[in-house]
């Protein structure tokens, strides 16, 4: 507002000038020579203040008690948090102080929470920054922004009178990437030597301790050169949450949610297995706005049942397949139905032609006990169903779709793990070093045998891939329940 105002009362007084009879030439070249000036400042990044670059955390306060489901990486930050706890305790023995803690792992772990947190349990001033603010063209403007971030960090210490600080860079193999490879100009490199100076720079009896924490999921991009004891001396991993920790992220985010009684938030946790903290915050979220579009008090089970396509494959899509296409969908996701189950009785949970997302219709199954490990004989079946839609398609209508391209992707990539692994025909190889004719010819048995099995399987099945094509078409849902009852030859309502 202040800025509109001083530029009408010049221009007013250019106008009155003019009026007046002055001649106003010179104060237009000093205008113009001042705002080429400014300009090119703005341009190299000198009238940013740093404001973007360090931010003081003003949010509410978090701790590690609000974080679910990471347990042994919150034991473990805790234990190096310990070291600026009791700072007089490793002075006596003479510890040096931890400089930097990374914390890595895939999006939506808490990472961030965790950083956050971390300031809490130590009663720290917490500045945040991310790797792309420091990211600039013109020479020593990022190197210039890095040394601004750690006396930010130390000049709010001091103004609130605390004794430690904690700077938390999100991001950072943008701000870390391995030296050398931007041949084209050293901006790059000299914002990360900037950063390694200032890390080798901290030292136990500073009057006010820094910790550099920060977090990435590319630390293969990182230079060995920031990961090397004495600047990030710790590397704590942030993973997916296993069905235990989903389940307690589950009830922290359902604490302030009235839950109606038949929801059980054991069984929602088997349910999605490889979701984030993220993901999981989504989903009870989404099933509350479910319950809410229902005009309900509480929310059911149905709607965390919902939400969890929802988070996986997308809002429910108004478009309608004309009718043939429709007929292709069903059969499409019956046949991954019926393979699903003949592999692993049990494990078909829904089964619709609901349009969501990218997919016309899906087959969503009960998910096993959280694995990490897999034998010859799982990636097979996985094989065999993915193959099944297309193969059904061809079965029951004569010919194929297109609508399988994704399931094709899947299978391919399938049937490399196999190879990579040391479980195919070859035994253990080197994949990457293998001729593309032996890949090729590997990967095709690997699919064809699986196909024949699927193939000799629904022909079998022929007659029943019609029926319930019909039952689908009808109802447009069914949950695995009823397609179980189906295959038992008992009436579904």
């Amino acid at each position: 507002m202040l800025k509109e105002i001083s530029l009408g009362l010049g221009a007013a007084l250019l106008v009155f000038a003019l009026i007046a009879g002055y001649d106003v030439t010179p104060f237009i070249f000093l205008l113009l020579v001042g705002g080429v000036f400014l300009y090119m400042a703005n341009a190299r990044g000198m009238l940013k203040g740093f404001g973007n670059t360090s931010r003081p955390e003003k949010k509410q306060e978090i701790s590690f008690d609000d974080i679910g489901g990471q347990g042994s990486a919150i034991k473990e930050l805790k234990e190096a948090l310990d070291f600026i706890r009791n700072h007089r305790e490793i002075q006596s023995l003479g510890i040096r102080p931890l400089k930097g803690i990374l914390m890595t792992g895939p999006p939506g772990t808490g990472k961030t929470l965790m950083a956050r947190a971390a300031a809490s349990y130590t009663d720290s001033v917490f500045v945040s920054a991310s790797g792309s603010d420091f990211v600039e063209m013109y020479a020593g403007v990022g190197a210039q922004r890095v040394r601004k971030l750690f006396q930010t960090a130390r000049d709010t210490a001091k103004k609130k009178s605390k004794k430690t600080a904690i700077i938390f860079v999100d991001e950072i193999e943008v701000l870390a990437a391995k030296r050398g490879q931007n041949s084209s100009h050293m901006e790059y490199d000299q914002t990360l030597n900037a950063l390694l100076v200032e890390m080798d720079g901290l030292k136990v009896d500073d009057s006010v301790r820094l910790l550099i924490m920060a977090a990435t999921n590319r630390v293969d991009m990182m230079d060995p050169a920031l990961l090397r004891p004495g600047r990030f001396d710790r590397q704590i991993k942030v993973e997916l949450p296993d069905k235990t920790g989903r389940l307690e992220i589950l009830k922290l985010h359902s604490r302030n949610k009235p839950l109606a009684s038949d929801v059980d938030l054991k069984l929602v946790a088997r349910e999605t297995f490889g979701f984030s903290g993220a993901h999981l915050e989504s989903l009870a979220n989404e099933a509350a706005i479910l319950a809410m579009r229902e005009s309900l008090k509480e929310i059911h089970y149905r709607h965390f049942h919902e939400a969890v396509d929802k988070v996986i494959m997308g809002e429910r899509l108004d478009r309608r397949p004309n009718p043939e296409e429709l007929k292709r969908v069903a059969i499409h996701e019956i046949g991954h139905a019926l393979i699903s189950e003949m592999v692993r009785p049990g494990s078909v949970s829904t089964l619709t032609v609901t349009s969501r997302g990218g997919a016309l219709g899906y087959m969503r199954q009960n998910p096993e006990d959280d694995t990490y490990l897999y034998t010859k004989d799982y990636l097979e079946n996985q094989i065999a169903i993915m193959l099944a839609g297309s193969s059904a398609e061809e079965v029951v209508l004569g010919n194929r779709s297109t609508g399988a391209s994704n399931d094709y992707e899947k299978a391919l990539q399938t049937a490399e793990t196999i190879i990579r692994t040391g479980m195919s025909e070859m035994g253990v190889v080197n994949f990457e070093h293998l001729p593309m004719e032996t890949k090729h010819r590997v990967v095709a048995d690997i699919i064809k045998n699986q196909e024949q099995r699927v193939l000799s399987y629904l022909f079998q099945k022929k007659e029943f891939l019609s029926t319930v094509m019909g039952i689908l078409l009808e109802k447009e849902k069914i949950n695995g329940e009823e397609f179980r009852s189906i295959m038992n030859g008992l009436a579904v309502a």
